[in-house]
């Protein structure tokens, strides 16, 4: 497998850093994802936005602009040939002297197969704790994971998949995703401060305000516990329904059918742009 370190392509096993990277010694960094199908970026230019975002907020200098990265990208794609793929891009805070300053960032590309459900499973849903916690800088897509990997055996412990992170009795997200509520008026409601802002969170406001109530506010432990639905979100998952949260099950304990709708709304909202090329 092909990787990009840098300005130049190398073997996965030669996409090397110094151990005086600052993303090595203070974790240091950012990154986006994204997936591809039939060989094409879904959403490249909502990801490359938003990574120049995060790299903005934590000075970093980007080495290459948009269009300059889009061309490596099908530089990337068509070496390793894999249509349905998630490439991640990273950026370091560069080698550091001290291990404290940021420097010239280092960049690397990846890509691996990735497969993903052609249709909604009603199977498959998860089972949540929440954790009193926000994430520091969370408009940043960091590199910084520390506490969701850190609390994965008290997750593993509870019989669980993931944790929702709540703070004075507010939710914001979950390590790698966010998180819808369905309202007993059908209302769709999703937290506004506090959270990264998913790109597949972004495209279901857009497309679901056809539809329905759309509100971004702040949404309460309460409001999820007694939640008609709870979906979460995110690239790997697009739409992905919540069973139960600490052990209390939601509604009935069964994917609902606005869930349901939204992600079969969500294939064709892919597909668009999928068509639309890149």
């Amino acid at each position: 497998m092909w990787a990009l370190i840098n300005q130049q392509f190398v073997e996965d096993p030669q996409a090397l850093l110094h151990v005086s990277d600052l993303s090595v010694q203070r974790g240091y960094g950012v990154f986006d994802f994204f997936r591809t199908a039939a060989y094409i970026p879904l959403f490249i230019d909502q990801h490359l936005d938003r990574l120049e975002n995060s790299a903005a907020v934590l000075g970093l200098q980007l080495p290459y602009n948009k269009e300059e990265l889009k061309k490596i990208l099908r530089e990337l794609i068509s070496k390793n040939n894999i249509p349905d793929s998630g490439i991640r891009i990273t950026l370091t805070g560069g080698f550091a002297a001290d291990t404290y300053t940021v420097t010239t960032p280092n960049i690397i590309i990846t890509q691996m197969a990735l497969s993903m459900d052609p249709v909604f499973d009603a199977s498959k849903g998860l089972h949540l704790i929440s954790e009193e916690y926000v994430r520091e800088l969370p408009m940043v897509k960091s590199i910084n994971y520390l506490m969701g990997v850190y609390l994965q055996q008290k997750v593993k412990d509870a019989g669980a998949d993931d944790v929702l992170y709540v703070k004075n009795g507010y939710i914001s997200e979950l390590p790698r995703s966010n998180v819808f509520i369905v309202t007993a008026d059908n209302e769709l409601i999703t937290a506004k401060e506090h959270i990264l802002h998913g790109i597949t969170r972004k495209n279901i406001l857009i497309f679901a305000k056809e539809q329905m109530e759309v509100k971004e506010q702040p949404v309460s432990l309460n409001d999820v516990l007694t939640a008609k639905e709870i979906f979460v979100s995110s690239t790997t998952k697009r739409l992905l329904p919540v069973f139960s949260v600490n052990g209390i099950v939601i509604a009935d304990g069964n994917p609902g059918t606005v869930t349901s709708n939204l992600y079969q709304r969500f294939l064709v909202f892919e597909q668009n742009n999928l068509n639309a090329g890149w």
